[in-house]
């Protein structure tokens, strides 16, 4: 038994191996078939989900600013609103906003409802036609003749579609179009 415990005290005695400095793990935010958000230290499609993370952009100079530059087009204007409601960023969405001539209190209560809208799933967004649109044609297809198709109205708002929390009861809001600066800008 002695020579049991001697060789446990000069064990104890001997200098202990170095720590080696763990790097800290990486926690990959996912989202899976079931539309359920997993987080897990492996890559995403390795537990056959998809990334939740947005796209990276080009930020504005240095600031750190999501936002590229103004949506010249109406398509950049839905997938900047697609991006703000999915990563639930109420600053994403008010910056696609037109603030001219908005007072503090009005601003305040935009602000409120700007916050409902990212806090809701998004289920679809939609252009939003006048209803008594006149038929604009083109000057270089009227002279082409009467078989040429007068082209579709422009749109005036988009409608986004939402259900409440998660429920199917449906949300609707819809944001007016504004053209200034040579940028599409939603209002409310």
């Amino acid at each position: 038994m002695k020579p049991l415990v001697w060789l446990l005290l000069c064990a104890l005695c001997l200098p202990s191996p170095p720590v080696l400095a763990q790097a800290p793990q990486r926690v990959n935010r996912c989202t899976n078939a079931q539309g359920e958000t997993v987080f897990t230290d492996r890559r995403c499609d390795a537990v056959g989900a998809t990334s939740r993370l947005p796209p990276r952009t080009a930020s504005v100079g240095n600031t750190g600013i999501y936002r590229a530059g103004c949506a010249r087009r109406l398509s950049e204007l839905t997938g900047q609103i697609r991006d703000a409601v999915s990563a639930q960023d109420v600053n994403r969405l008010s910056s696609i906003y037109l603030w001219s001539n908005v007072s503090n209190a009005t601003a305040d209560h935009i602000i409120g409802r700007l916050e409902s809208v990212v806090q809701r799933p998004l289920v679809d967004i939609a252009p939003v036609y006048p209803e008594s649109a006149p038929v604009v044609v083109d000057p270089a297809l009227a002279a082409a003749g009467p078989e040429s198709a007068p082209s579709r109205p422009r749109p005036i708002g988009l409608r986004i579609e939402q259900t409440l929390g998660s429920t199917a009861t449906p949300a609707r809001t819809v944001f007016g179009l504004r053209r200034q600066y040579g940028c599409f800008w939603i209002t409310l």
